[in-house]
């Protein structure tokens, strides 16, 4: 099993992104629309049927699994076989003080995927023994910066 940890948050649209009981979730930048990358992440991994996607992004613990899920598009929700999240060995707590990296690496532990990788723009505490399965973006660019594109491409061709 070929695995990609996808955030949302500085990858698939602008990292900049609050939430409000109100308003709901929300761009701080008026100009940046939510998912507006995510046809890049389509082509990219168009050549790769075989790669799942596992959800690491905050969205699963904001909205849920399935309503997470519905924001991709049918395309992408086809390869979508979990979250980070839902570890059974992890209690909320634990999960919820933990650096994105070690909840990448807890399912990566629990699934035992032949070949991972992951796209996030947050790298705080990522463990130094995986950390060239990360693919950092630029909030602010997401992939649709090519630099970003290249690495992605790169480590599609290594899987």
């Amino acid at each position: 099993m070929k695995i990609l940890y996808l955030d949302f948050n500085g990858v698939l649209h602008d990292g900049m992104v609050m939430r409000n009981r109100k308003r709901g979730m929300y761009l701080t930048n008026p100009e940046r629309s939510f998912f507006e990358w995510m046809p890049i992440l389509e082509e990219l991994l168009a050549p790769h049927p075989d790669v799942k996607i596992v959800l690491s992004t905050s969205w699963v613990r904001a909205l849920g699994f399935d309503a997470t899920r519905q924001e991709l598009t049918e395309e992408l929700r086809t390869r979508v076989i979990g979250s980070t999240f839902h570890h059974p060995k992890l209690l909320q707590s634990e999960f919820d003080i933990m650096p994105r990296g070690m909840q990448i690496w807890n399912d990566v532990e629990q699934r035992k995927p032949d070949s991972w990788f992951a796209i996030d723009d947050d790298v705080f505490g990522w463990p130094a023994w995986c950390r060239d399965r990360l693919i950092e973006t630029k909030g602010s660019l997401g992939l649709s910066d090519e630099a970003t594109q290249d690495a992605v491409r790169k480590m599609l061709a290594a899987l």
